[in-house]
């Protein structure tokens, strides 16, 4: 079954129902330990989880490691160019929940990028990023603590489908040809644009089960938060690409009022129910008023389609969202993507979770990320229905590696998902109350140290920090 790996002699499989895992006591986990720094902050990472479990649950529950290999590490033991090797794939298939390192991104042909390729073999198409920031870390930000998010990006889909010609060449020629000459001019709302002859072209797919599947995990997880967290944020740039981005937002809410309906309010509902709450007599007519700017200035067919907007509002959810109810429902909205960026900001105890498409979420998470301490502190997870892979979010910085300097808390927290994923809730509480006292100590590896006022002096090794979340455990 496997040609230079052997899994462990103990420990069981993960297995899935209906897309949630079933997790046994002894789950055996394979591990990429990364390239580059990963040497440092795996061993440190590897060391926290076990001494967690093993707090929250003395020995009734372990996890069995199983180490595998991707990037250089796997080119040193498979050969050359041999960067993801089907050993690998062929475990993470078997065991169905995996944690990894950061990878190189091969230079050259072939494989464009190793976690781009994990995520599509895998078909795991929810990129979830939580931002939340621990007291003490260093931040450009007046108020971090006010950014608590969790970004869910679609995984799969989008221009990461890497579905692209370069300049000159034969099939994006003849591409450009077929819209230019046919496709464009055939369809009346596209005028008379064309694209440059000397273009690359790429393809931006949008699927309406892939924008479905994504916004029914991010509401899933919404149920799962505090009622004042209970809000998801469909991030789009439908005003520009209305079939693509704009499709994802109509996609979004389309899944929330049908799907969800008795657990989901959208914010323009929310408004056609409070405007009634306010004046039980207000007209149908004064309710699309207040929730339409310049309906006065609109054509009697729009004003009457926002009309009949209202009036289908409330004979469909009046009796069980009225009065109130709604606001113990999941409020789904939207928001254009360069305005949310600003409001990431401006305006972060406003938002809980946000879903995206593939780039606009990149972009976000790292932005988010930067708010409440930088990458070294971003946790990230692909998840599918039948698989899940747990991932530092940041680089291999190769000039650091083997200088035990690096933060491992990107990888560490990634493995608080995973347990919380696993259900292992206890464990990763230990691990986030560790985290946050070692840092508001300011018990920290470098990157934090020299941020911090005055700077620390000296700083933690990546092992050190490791042992002080450990001892931090009970605060």
């Amino acid at each position: 079954m496997y040609e230079k790996i052997t899994p462990p002699e103990v420990g069981s499989r993960i297995t899935f129902e209906q897309g949630e895992p079933v997790v046994p006591h002894d789950p055996i986990i394979p591990f990429i330990r990364g390239d580059g720094t990963g040497v440092d902050i795996w061993p440190a990472a590897q060391r926290v989880f076990d001494a967690a479990v093993a707090k929250a649950y003395g020995g009734d529950r372990k996890i069995v490691w199983f180490k595998v290999y991707a990037g250089d590490e796997a080119c040193e033991v498979y050969g050359t160019y041999q960067y993801l090797p089907e050993d690998t794939l062929t475990a993470i298939r078997e065991y169905g929940v995996a944690i990894k390192g950061p990878l190189t991104t091969p230079i050259g042909g072939g494989i464009r990028s190793l976690n781009v390729a994990l995520r599509q073999i895998f078909d795991l198409y929810a990129c979830i990023r939580p931002c939340k920031y621990y007291a003490g870390t260093p931040s450009p930000h007046k108020t971090p603590e006010k950014l608590d998010v969790i970004v869910y990006r679609e995984n799969t889909e989008d221009i990461y489908l890497g579905i692209e010609w370069k300049q000159g060449s034969e099939v994006g020629d003849r591409l450009i040809k077929l819209l230019n000459d046919d496709l464009i001019p055939s369809t009346p709302e596209h005028g008379k644009k064309q694209i440059p002859l000397d273009s690359g072209i790429g393809i931006k797919p949008i699927s309406k089960k892939g924008s479905q599947r994504l916004v029914r995990r991010a509401i899933r997880h919404a149920l799962r938060l505090p009622k004042p967290k209970q809000m998801v944020t469909l991030v789009h740039k439908g005003n520009i690409m209305k079939y693509t981005e704009g499709a994802f937002r109509d996609w979004g809410y389309e899944l929330a009022t049908s799907e969800f309906r008795q657990e989901c309010i959208t914010e323009r509902e929310s408004w056609i129910l409070g405007n009634k709450e306010k004046d039980p007599d207000l007209s149908i007519e004064d309710n699309a008023r207040q929730i339409e700017p310049g309906f006065d200035a609109l054509t009697e067919e729009k004003k009457q389609k926002v009309c009949d907007e209202v009036r289908a509002v409330l004979d469909a959810i009046w009796s069980t969202h009225g009065n109130g109810q709604w606001k113990d429902k999941i409020m789904v909205n939207d928001r254009i993507a360069d305005s949310i960026f600003q409001q990431i900001q401006t305006r972060p105890d406003e938002y809980s979770i946000l879903a995206t498409m593939n780039l606009n979420g990149d972009y976000l998470s790292d932005a988010a990320a930067a708010i409440v301490g930088g990458l070294g502190m971003g946790p990230g997870a692909n998840i599918g229905d039948a698989c899940a892979i747990f991932e530092a979010t940041h680089g291999t910085a190769p000039k650091h590696a083997g200088l035990d300097r690096i933060n491992p808390g990107s990888v560490i927290l990634s493995g608080v998902m995973m347990l919380e994923y696993l259900g292992w809730q206890e464990a990763a509480d230990l691990i986030k109350q560790g985290i946050g006292t070692a840092i508001s100590n300011r018990e920290v590896t470098y990157d934090l140290a020299r941020l911090m006022e005055p700077p620390v002096e000296p700083p933690l090794k990546c092992s050190e920090f490791a042992e002080a979340i450990i001892k931090r455990f009970d605060g």
